[in-house]
C-alpha cells in the first residue's frame, strides 16, 4: 500500500474516531503549510498503527489518554478524551487510566488531565 492509500485509509478512521468537523478544524489549522503534517498523520499515525488489530480502538484511546496526560500535551489529551468515548470507554476508565497517571507519573500531571477529562465529559455529557 502506498502512502496515498494509507492516507486515506488513514483520513476516514480518523474522521470514524473523532468526527468530520474535529478532523477538518485540525487539517486546516496550518494552512498549506502543515499538508505534509497532516499526510504523516493520516497515512502512519491513523491509516497504519491505528489501523492496526492487535488491540480495541478503546484500548488504543486508553494508552493515548495515559501518554498525553504524562506527556502534558492538554490540547491532543482533549482530542483522546472525545475519541475515548466514540470509542466506547466509559467515564469509570477513563478515571481510572488517570488514576495510574497519578501513580506513575505524579499528581501534577493527574490533576490537569483530571480538568481536561471533566471539562470534556461534562461537554459531551457523559456525567
Amino acid at each position: 500500500m502506498d502512502t496515498k492509500d494509507l492516507a486515506d485509509k488513514g483520513l476516514k478512521l480518523r474522521k470514524e474516531l473523532f468526527g468530520e468537523a474535529a478532523v477538518a478544524q485540525r487539517m486546516n489549522a496550518f494552512g498549506e503549510f502543515g499538508e505534509p503534517l497532516q499526510h504523516i498523520i493520516n497515512a502512519y499515525a491513523y491509516g497504519d498503527v491505528w489501523s492496526r488489530p492487535g488491540l480495541s480502538l478503546g484500548v488504543k484511546s486508553l494508552a493515548m489518554i495515559a501518554m498525553m496526560a504524562a506527556a502534558n500535551r492538554p490540547a491532543e489529551l482533549r482530542v483522546h478524551l472525545k475519541g475515548a468515548l466514540k470509542n466506547g470507554c466509559s467515564p469509570e476508565e477513563i478515571r481510572e487510566i488517570l488514576l495510574l497517571v497519578a501513580l506513575y507519573c505524579g499528581i501534577p500531571a493527574a490533576n490537569e488531565a483530571h480538568r481536561a477529562a471533566m471539562d470534556v465529559l461534562k461537554e459531551e455529557k457523559a456525567l
